[in-house]
């Protein structure tokens, strides 16, 4: 609830229609490519498919996972709940994971503590 339900609350707010899903709605992938506006908080590393994505849509990813990967010093590198490459060639614009939301959330969550 540090993401999603506030940010439905603002879009809400500003006359925005808006739907919620979470990792066990049936059909997510029906939602997701209806949707406009993309925002990924859901805690599951490129859970969201990049095929889901509407064209043109904006995705915003929140998501922060860490996965293996062999080829990095640390054994491991940082993803996001959306499929980055494949998204980002139907999205409008993107955020990246990391560097994208991630110092942003931090700060706010920071500033209301």
């Amino acid at each position: 609830n540090i993401v999603g339900l506030p940010v439905a609350l603002m879009l809400m707010q500003e006359n925005a229609t808006v739907t919620i899903c979470h990792s066990r709605t049936k059909e997510i992938a029906e939602h997701v490519k209806q949707a406009d506006i993309v925002i990924a908080a859901i805690g599951k590393p490129e859970f969201i498919k990049g095929d889901w994505i509407k064209p043109g849509a904006v995705v915003i990813d929140v998501g922060i996972n860490s996965i293996p990967d062999d080829t990095k010093k640390t054994g491991q590198r940082l993803v996001g709940d959306v499929e980055f490459a494949a998204a980002k060639e139907r999205a409008d614009l993107i955020t990246p994971v990391p560097g994208g939301c991630g110092p942003m959330t931090i700060a706010m969550l920071i500033k209301n503590t």
